[in-house]
């Protein structure tokens, strides 16, 4: 039997959590193992879901922010590959907030776009992207087929995620971000850094979010935090199933 390894990153444990609960299809008891990663104090919850062995999900949490998340992808990327085993496909998964009105709270988001929004120089005339300085890149393109597949069962809104550094919370800010991304439907703060790790080594990357939040002013009481991880948790149950129907990972690398 052929057997997909599938790295979920997440920034923090409640993510982690939802997302693992949701992939082992039992409400996350019994179907998660805890595997400790040989440096950086790392902790791997490995899923096997249920009626789908040919599907072994591995949920880590990497910490907040690009950086972060960079690092701890590449760490349990790299060990995989030193035991003698490989990645097929990594997902940033989390919570978010919300172009409104693509992504209201509580939307599902399925990237079809992971764009660093903030890598780049400030200018007299506006932002540079890093890629107009002549450097990097800005973007990577999740598989299209994963990302139709996985929007189809899970009723998700396709569209770019933006990764930043630093959060939105003004108004006049998130403006200026959804003219120069006009089709940004989530802000958030790790995808980025996930998939340059994944590109490093060659491997597709999907991105998943839910909605927590509008971008904007930041309103701690109008969060709904426990619905966008419940969401979040209802998502990553159709990995398993979406994965073992959208054909081989071969097929997945091909744009």
């Amino acid at each position: 039997m052929t057997v997909t390894r599938v790295l979920v990153v997440t920034a923090v444990a409640a993510e982690r959590d939802a997302v693992a609960s949701g992939a082992a299809g039992d409400g996350g008891t019994g179907g998660v193992e805890v595997i400790a990663l040989p440096v950086g104090g790392y902790a791997l919850h490995r899923v096997r879901a249920d009626g789908r062995p040919s599907v072994i999900i591995d949920v880590l949490a990497a910490g907040v922010g690009p950086a972060a998340a960079a690092a701890g992808t590449a760490t349990a990327l790299t060990a995989a590959v030193c035991g003698g085993t490989r990645y097929d496909l990594v997902i940033s998964a989390g919570i978010g907030g919300g172009f409104a009105p693509g992504a209201p709270v509580g939307a599902t988001v399925v990237a079809d776009e992971i764009v660093a929004a903030d890598l780049g120089a400030e200018t007299p005339d506006g932002f540079v992207p890093v890629t107009e300085l002549g450097f990097g890149t800005v973007v990577h393109t999740p598989p299209p087929v994963l990302v139709r597949a996985l929007a189809e069962a899970t009723g998700a809104a396709c569209g770019a995620v933006l990764t930043a550094s630093t959060v939105t919370g003004s108004a006049e800010h998130a403006a200026r971000l959804a003219a120069r991304h006009p089709r940004a439907l989530v802000e958030a703060m790790e995808g980025f850094g996930v998939a340059e790790a994944a590109a490093a080594q060659g491997l597709p990357v999907l991105e998943i979010r839910t909605v927590s939040n509008p971008v904007g002013p930041r309103d701690r009481a109008a969060w709904r935090i426990g619905d966008a991880l419940g969401a979040l948790s209802a998502a990553c149950a159709a990995l398993p199933r979406v994965l073992t129907a959208a054909g081989t990972p071969t097929s997945w690398r091909t744009p």
